[in-house]
């Protein structure tokens, strides 16, 4: 089992699906990184040899924020962002969307489930003519 950053890949994937599993590293990265190691794609995981595990953990190391370390930033720059109060902030803290979409409908992940409220909605026998 190869390990990577401090993270176990799964075997029976191919190499650049398996390397999506380290946090900080999508598919468009995975790819890049392959082919800096010069290692086949289709490959799986099992198949690498101990050279080109080694490759390619040294080019994650040397170039790139991953794991541990990428947490720990993104943590700083949201903490940073409610410190200094900016709108960005405010919406971490109220934990909304930070990125502009809407909340009257959806946001559901966000906003958790949904709480009803009672005298909500339309009265009955109010006809209006």
């Amino acid at each position: 089992m190869a390990r990577i950053a401090g993270v176990d890949l799964p075997r029976e994937k191919h190499v650049d699906v398996a390397l999506r599993y380290i946090y900080g590293i999508g598919p468009h990265l995975g790819r890049r990184v392959i082919e800096q190691a010069r290692v086949d794609p289709t490959i799986k995981v099992k198949d690498l040899k101990e050279d080109e595990v080694s490759r390619i953990r040294e080019i994650i190391e040397k170039s790139l924020k991953v794991e541990g370390e990428l947490r720990k930033e993104v943590s700083l720059n949201v903490k940073r962002l409610t410190e200094i109060g900016s709108y960005r902030g405010m919406r971490h803290r109220r934990n909304l969307p930070v990125r502009g979409q809407r909340t009257k409908t959806n946001a559901r992940t966000k906003r958790g489930a949904r709480r009803t409220v009672a005298g909500r909605g339309q009265k009955r026998g109010t006809g209006k003519k």
